[in-house]
């Protein structure tokens, strides 16, 4: 195979060092466990915090690994694994609430829809399939930003632009100008959708203590969506599941059903369960 690239072959020991060993090294300890001098690892320690693989403390100049690693170690479970897992799952959950079921991973900021299951009735219904989600506007987005890995809520804050919501489409994704975060002013698609930073923190901050997100007319004016996390064998978010429909059949008083709460939940723990086996 030739000559191996000692740079890349030193990054690596560094990484497995900040794997294997406490939560936090530093210079001094990294440099004698590696034999490098301490301007050698500077360098590459500056590169590896560069590219997100490694992060430094501020306060004591110490260094874990990065949340990018983090979500790059998710990425094992491919969302063909995911969706094929959940197949019969996302089925009984549509006879059983007699809804259309969601199931979608996060990507770019939002979340992208991998199966799609039809409402069981003879209504016209569009496979939504490949669709990106705006995160902070929807039930699958909650989940996905409650619970991730690295807690980087502020993914939402990154949405991509897509094109405005058709006749045939009920979806949207939000826009941040120019790619940059944006502190407040998340794209508003109804009345109700949160589009302040700390309106969303809150609510994500209820997601995590209940296990469950709802959006009420925040996408869709007349819509409500309700969903639950997927989590694979480590216990790491992977995706969510979820049900959407009209807000006559989702929503008592204005609250989200409980018992199709249960369904919900209900469908993201048999998935899960597959998942870890």
């Amino acid at each position: 195979m030739g000559e191996t690239i000692q740079s890349v072959e030193r990054a690596a020991g560094i990484l497995r060092l900040l794997a294997s060993g406490p939560r936090e090294l530093g210079v001094a300890e990294l440099a004698r466990a590696m034999g490098l001098p301490k301007g050698t690892l500077h360098g590459i320690l500056r590169t590896l915090v560069h590219v997100g693989f490694v992060e430094q403390d501020e306060a004591t100049g110490r260094y874990r690994l990065g949340g990018t690693l983090l979500h790059l170690g998710s990425s094992y479970l491919d969302v063909n694994v995911l969706r094929t897992r959940s197949l019969n799952w996302a089925d009984a959950l549509a006879g059983r609430s007699r809804e259309s079921v969601w199931i979608g991973t996060a990507h770019e900021g939002g979340v992208l829809v991998v199966h799609h299951v039809f409402r069981p009735d003879d209504s016209m219904q569009v496979l939504q399939v490949g669709t990106l989600l705006p995160a902070h506007a929807t039930a699958l987005g909650k989940v996905l930003l409650a619970y991730d890995p690295y807690g980087d809520a502020g993914a939402a804050f990154h949405a991509p632009s897509a094109p405005e919501p058709t006749a045939s489409s009920s979806t949207a994704s939000a826009t941040a100008p120019g790619g940059e975060p944006v502190v407040e002013g998340l794209a508003a698609f109804t009345p109700r959708t949160l589009t302040r930073a700390d309106d969303l923190a809150k609510e994500l901050e209820l997601v995590r203590g209940r296990g469950w997100a709802c959006d009420v007319e925040e996408l869709v004016e007349g819509e409500v969506s309700i969903a639950a996390p997927i989590r694979d064998a480590r216990g790491v978010t992977v995706g969510a599941i979820g049900v959407r429909g009209a807000v006559e059949r989702l929503a008592e008083g204005g609250e989200p059903s409980i018992t199709i709460v249960s369904y919900v939940r209900d469908a993201a723990r048999a998935i899960t369960r597959d998942l870890s086996r």
